[in-house]
């Protein structure tokens, strides 16, 4: 969640003229609060995503009105817990700029572990997302990081794994 903060605010003025740069990043920050008490569904834990969303929901109403909810009158809790929605739903620009953030980020996270194993455990199936990836700039900075993971990969004379077959051209 810092992380995506951070990055968020990497993002140059071409991006933070079209979005509201404070909304995401306190989007970035909150979006996955949730699962402070719910825990980190993947697909590998056979939770529907009408159930996750459900057990976030429930847990978010719970964090915003009971935990949040007697500080400055409620209102921050309810601002809170709109701004979750609004990623949720990904409907907005500043949301979807967000979600681009956390798949770059999700990028980074696979790099970073792949560096740190070097050669040992390739995460290649996460690639796909990097083809899901809507802002321009967003995009740029996760086809650099899938080029140096080429590279390294190829410095430890192995080829890695991409989801979809597709590998960068270095």
């Amino acid at each position: 969640m810092y992380r995506m903060s951070i990055l968020t605010m990497m993002a140059p003025e071409a991006v933070t003229s079209k979005i509201d740069f404070i909304r995401c990043c306190r989007m970035a920050l909150i979006h996955d609060m949730a699962e402070a008490l719910v825990g980190d569904i993947t697909p590998v834990d056979d939770v529907s995503k009408e159930e996750k969303s459900r057990r976030e929901s429930d847990t978010m109403d719970y964090i915003c009105n009971n935990l949040l909810g007697r500080y400055n009158g409620g209102l921050n809790g309810q601002q809170l817990r709109e701004l979750w929605q609004e990623y949720e739903d990904s409907k907005t620009l500043d949301s979807q700029f967000v979600h681009d953030i956390d798949k770059v980020e999700l990028i980074l996270q696979m790099v970073e572990y792949e560096r740190s194993q070097w050669g040992e455990t390739d995460l290649g199936e996460f690639t796909w997302v990097s083809h899901r990836i809507q802002f321009e700039v967003v995009r740029g900075w996760a086809d650099k990081l899938l080029r140096e993971r080429l590279v390294m990969w190829r410095e430890i004379g192995k080829e890695p794994n991409w989801a979809d077959g597709t590998k960068p051209e270095l």
